[in-house]
């Protein structure tokens, strides 16, 4: 699970990394345009939003997002805790708002909450696709009851194209969300990648369930 967090003070950010990046991925954004940015990509499963920030403020940057049709779950997380800030933040979009100063069981506990509503059953951390299992806990993916061993990153394309399926992902998108923003590669890796798990996949006749929209990306879908 990858979380983006925006928030102006680093020491702030960097906190809220150390707090919950035993539970997920992180990427930091520190400023309102930066943070829509990185969002827009839609790779996130979550997203902590601050209200006052630079360049754009939360209450836009969410409104904009829901505006373009990007519906990651967001947590606003701000000092701002009169009814009318609250009410504001849920009129655009927000999906749970929390009061600085925080507790971190409760920030854990919120941030699962607002994945697993939207992602439907994240406790079991297991996907399926007709009768192939992916369990996220111990990276495992099993084909009719045999195990597929994949190499690398192929099982986080995996993961993403599964969890994204019946929607085009682009390659960009993929590489954003595996690799990260930050990551000195380029986006070819994708492509590689890619090829290795088709061929994996073959031997059990799932390869031809990941098509590839040329120019664009990948779909998966039966």
């Amino acid at each position: 699970m990858k979380i983006l967090i925006v928030e102006d003070e680093k020491i702030l950010s960097d906190t809220i990394k150390q707090c919950i990046c035993k539970k997920f991925q992180t990427e930091q954004a520190f400023d309102g345009y930066e943070g829509y940015t990185y969002a827009k990509e839609g790779i996130y499963d979550a997203i902590i939003l601050d209200l006052m920030l630079p360049e754009m403020s939360g209450y836009d940057v969410l409104l904009k997002l829901r505006e373009n049709n990007v519906f990651t779950p967001v947590l606003i997380l701000t000092a701002k805790d009169t009814i009318s800030d609250k009410l504001k933040g849920f009129r655009y979009g927000a999906d749970d708002y929390l009061v600085k100063p925080f507790e971190t069981e409760e920030l854990i506990a919120r941030l699962e909450a607002i994945i697993r509503r939207t992602n439907g059953n994240y406790n079991s951390q297991v996907l399926e696709f007709k009768n192939m299992q992916i369990n996220l806990r111990n990276r495992q993916v099993l084909i009719n009851g045999k195990e597929v061993i994949l190499q690398g990153k192929q099982f986080d394309i995996l993961e993403y194209l599964i969890t994204s399926k019946n929607t085009i992902v682009t390659k960009e998108q993929i590489f954003d969300k595996i690799w990260g923003f930050d990551s000195y590669t380029t986006t070819n890796v994708v492509e590689v990648y890619a090829s290795g798990l088709r061929k994996t996949l073959k031997k059990y006749g799932y390869d031809k369930y990941i098509k590839t929209v040329r120019g664009v990306g990948y779909i998966v879908n039966e």
